[in-house]
């Protein structure tokens, strides 16, 4: 072994024994979407003497902590996101309609006079109440018109003691053991107010309605019991009470809850909420990780095939990968989601190209130059790390973007694929360097430099040198070409319209398995029903498995029970596996965030392509990727594929993987358009060159990606197939606009901006004037 590859070796040894020693007895956080739960996201308003910003964010915060913790839910996560807005996962809840209701109701407890039953003492307040307000419509007064727990007409007076008064609420039964019973303590300061409010009401005759407390929690009267106390104007109740209705063991133990809890320093509105059960998580898991085993073991035939010892010792890298990823993301602390384990997948194909593109470069090094095999490897590695870098560079700049402006799932997926990204990078350029050189300098295989892989360039290769095709001559053809297919892409925009998914229109989406695929007439009699039950606006659909799925408007959590019943009955053996619930207020606002996540991305690769090589490069290399992307949403709109937040980390992927084929072709013309300093060929000539320099590249990194998408796209279920579909679709078109319409474009705009190449720093260095400005 080289004395420079030592300290390869050395660091190779440590992280990797690192690795090893975090994930032993070590596993990841699952999120939701694999270990199955609630995920509730609250939005916090502002009222007229409290401001929604983060500090009273946070205050509401701690205070849903205290219910959650008294729901007893393992390990539940509440946090702030952004100023106004709360995120809860309650792994293990699958019914959302308790947790909700306690989670989210502002629980504003009140205690007050009952003045009579008579609607028309109330005076008129001249306003209109807000539409959707919890508030009553009070007179001058402040006496307001109610209904009591039976719903009886009842008129309350003003509120002589709040939720803050109370110290302590406990459910329990009453002595005589059928009714259960709320007993409420109150807090110092509120025993004097509660004394004076029922000394007050034992003033009246027993059966007199003011004899009467009412007891509301948030505008609704929960409990108006009579005052049992004989003496006027003296309350002799104490500073406790109890709090009878209807009530059963859950309803009453949920009252104490929210008593006890405390009131919410703002008004919360539930905005998204998504119900996974395990079942469908535990799929997800077996998926990807079959798909991964697969598409690992079909690409490490392939690179072993196509570069026989290096690849296979490449392979071996990506094991490492893999372990180092895991660490990373254990270290981390990170969540894993669903997207997320397709980012750990990708980011295999990353590391394959990176492999791919050094031994291609060591392959020309060891034909043209006749290099022995340890050479021919070290100068690969040395060419091939400017295109390596760029790529992988621009690539985390989508993972990033990932990160910052999406949420949930989606952003797991940016997390997962920046981790996915640098540990390729580290296993291609440190692993795998240490051991294809360590095998190189053996005596065995410098008498077989065919051992190698890269003793002599491939048949594509030779073929190619042989005819020259002349493919940048043509470039208007393949421009007008490219241009043609985006304009037959779009029209199934035009025609078919997106399928957007829930994440973007607002709405609910329950998504229920079946024993049996469904067929035509379970859609229509599940339709059928569901009309009947008042849902005449529901969609009713199949799925690629033959599942059910029903899309509706914004309903609440009873109204979406109706329709889980109504399926289960109208369908036997089919079973809620998933329901999501996205506001159509917060709708609008993740469709906008795409839309901003996009026009970044372009911008982003654009800028760093014009910053590395030129703007002629940045321009060219903007334009081929929204050629990509253009072209991946108008063959979802013709399939009628969905259009959702996964299918959002699918485009800047798509993005990541279109500029990662051109960065690899411009590098090339990078490197061959320097020799016309000396009277060489011409940028287009150049550019033909590099185009048909990196065709095997291209050929074999495609192929081993598409190995792994390919098992997601057929063992990846539901959940996966549609990403990977996209991904296969933006991986084809990558590939051909790299070479058909990114450089052809850059071949077009140089004839009519002409910009001239950039030298190599050490030669910028060397032509540096001196101070007489003579060059030297």
């Amino acid at each position: 072994m080289r004395k420079s590859s030592w300290w390869r070796f050395i660091v190779a040894v440590l992280v990797l024994t690192g690795a090893v020693l975090l994930t032993l007895g070590s596993t990841p956080k699952l999120g939701l979407d694999l270990s199955g739960g609630t995920q509730i996201t609250l939005e916090a308003s502002s009222t007229d003497t409290v401001e929604a910003n983060a500090e009273n964010t946070d205050r509401a915060v701690e205070v849903l902590r205290e219910r959650v913790d008294a729901l007893g839910v393992t390990e539940p996560t509440l946090v702030r996101s952004g100023e106004n807005r709360i995120l809860i996962e309650l792994p293990g809840v699958e019914d959302p309609r308790e947790a909700a209701d306690v989670i989210g109701r502002t629980a504003r407890l009140t205690f007050h006079p009952v003045l009579g039953t008579d609607p028309s003492i109330v005076g008129n307040t001249g306003e209109e109440p807000e539409e959707g307000s919890q508030q009553p419509d009070t007179d001058q007064q402040g006496r307001f018109v109610t209904t009591d727990e039976d719903g009886s007409p009842l008129v309350l007076g003003p509120a002589q003691l709040e939720g803050d008064d109370v110290s302590s609420a406990t459910a329990g039964i009453q002595e005589q053991g059928v009714q259960w019973v709320v007993d409420v303590e109150f807090a110092s300061k509120g025993q004097d107010a509660w004394a004076s409010l029922t000394g007050d009401a034992a003033c009246f005759q027993q059966g007199d309605p003011q004899r009467r407390v009412a007891i509301v929690l948030d505008s609704e009267v929960i409990s108006s019991p009579q005052v049992q106390d004989s003496t006027c104007d003296v309350g002799q109740l104490g500073g406790r009470t109890q709090i009878s209705g209807s009530f059963t063991e859950a309803s009453a133990q949920n009252l104490a809850l929210l008593i006890e809890g405390g009131a919410l320093p703002l008004p919360v509105e539930i905005i998204s909420q998504q119900v996974v059960g395990p079942t469908l998580g535990d799929e997800a898991i077996d998926a990807s990780f079959q798909a991964g085993l697969i598409g690992l073991l079909l690409t490490g035939l392939f690179i072993t095939f196509a570069y026989r010892l290096s690849g296979f010792l490449a392979v071996v890298a990506l094991g490492c990968y893999a372990l180092i990823s895991y660490a990373i993301l254990i270290a981390l602390g990170a969540t894993l989601t669903l997207p997320g384990l397709a980012g750990f997948v990708l980011a295999i194909g990353m590391a394959i190209d990176a492999n791919v593109l050094v031994f291609e470069r060591a392959k020309e090094e060891s034909s043209e130059q006749k290099a022995p095999p340890a050479k021919a490897i070290a100068t690969g590695f040395s060419k091939a790390w400017s295109a390596i870098l760029d790529s992988n560079v621009t690539t985390l700049l989508a993972g990033g973007l990932l990160f910052f402006l999406a949420t949930g799932p989606v952003r797991g997926f940016g997390v997962t694929l920046t981790i996915g990204v640098v540990a390729s990078m580290f296993s291609a350029m440190v692993i795998s360097r240490v051991l294809v050189e360590f095998a190189a300098s053996r005596k065995a295989v410098r008498r077989r430099p065919a051992l190698t892989g890269f003793a002599k360039t491939g048949k594509v290769h030779d073929v190619l040198l042989e005819r020259n095709p002349d493919i940048m001559g043509r470039s208007k053809i393949w421009l007008v070409t490219s241009a043609a297919v985006v304009v037959a892409a779009l029209a199934g925009i035009g025609i078919n319209g997106l399928n957007l998914g829930v994440e973007f229109t607002g709405g609910r989406v329950l998504d229920f398995t079946t024993s049996q695929a469904a067929d035509a007439g379970d859609v229509e009699t599940v339709r059928a029903d569901l009309d009947d039950a008042g849902f005449d606006d529901a969609v009713v659909q199949t799925s690629g498995d033959g599942d059910l799925v029903v899309k509706v408007g914004d309903v609440d959590n009873d109204q979406a029970q109706v329709i889980r019943d109504t399926v289960t009955a109208a369908v036997p053996g089919s079973d809620l596996e998933s329901d999501s619930l996205i506001g159509p207020s917060l709708g609008d606002e993740l469709r906008n965030k795409a839309l901003i996540a996009l026009g970044i991305a372009l911008a982003a690769q654009m800028v760093y392509l014009a910053l590395r090589f030129r703007w002629v490069f940045g321009a060219s290399a903007a334009i081929a990727m929204l050629h990509d992307v253009s072209i991946v949403i108008g063959v979802f709109a013709w399939l009628g594929r969905p259009v959702d937040g996964v299918f959002l980390a699918a485009v800047l992927t798509v993005i990541g993987l279109s500029v990662n084929d051109t960065v690899v072709v411009f590098d090339r013309v990078r490197e061959k358009w320097r020799g016309t300093r000396e009277g060489g060929a011409t940028f287009a000539e150049s550019c033909n060159e590099a185009v048909l320099a990196t065709v095997p590249r291209t050929i074999n990194t495609g192929l081993g990606t598409m190995f792994i998408l390919g098992a997601l796209f057929v063992l990846g279920g539901d959940s996966l197939t549609d990403f990977a579909l996209a991904l296969l679709i933006g991986l084809l078109v990558g590939t051909y606009s790299s070479v058909f319409t990114a450089t052809p474009l850059a071949v077009l705009m140089h004839r009519v901006w002409p910009v001239e190449p950039r030298e190599p720093r050490s030669k910028r260095v060397e032509r540096a004037p001196d101070d007489s400005g003579a060059v030297i």
